[in-house]
């Protein structure tokens, strides 16, 4: 059996644990346009990303097959494509936070 002492001895060391977590919390942004910044500096690395690799594999592709640059123009597109993509699903995401902020914002 667990004692009143042991029992105190607990509680001290979950209070002692809650006041060192509350300490390593991240601290909110206080300027909400470098998180704005951040944003979009990973959605213009997105886009270029697949730009890059898209030209990438077509250049490679003809180089390989010594064909006109029909895989460069094709797999750039692609690339683009794909960029695209993930930047509106990195907006969507981007988005959805911002809503769940807001809703709990509201909740509060």
């Amino acid at each position: 059996m667990v004692s009143d002492a042991d029992k105190e001895r607990l509680k001290q060391l979950d209070a002692r644990i809650a006041a060192a977590k509350s300490a390593r919390k991240p601290k909110p942004h206080s300027e909400e346009h470098y998180s704005q910044a951040h944003l979009a500096w990973r959605m213009v690395i997105e886009l270029v990303a697949g730009l890059g690799i898209g030209f990438g594999i077509g250049y490679g592709l003809d180089y390989v097959l010594e064909t006109l640059p029909i895989f460069l123009v094709l797999f750039t597109l692609l690339g683009f494509a794909a960029g695209v993509k993930t930047m509106m699903r990195t907006a969507k995401e981007a988005g959805s936070l911002a809503q769940a902020k807001q809703a709990e914002d509201e909740g509060n």
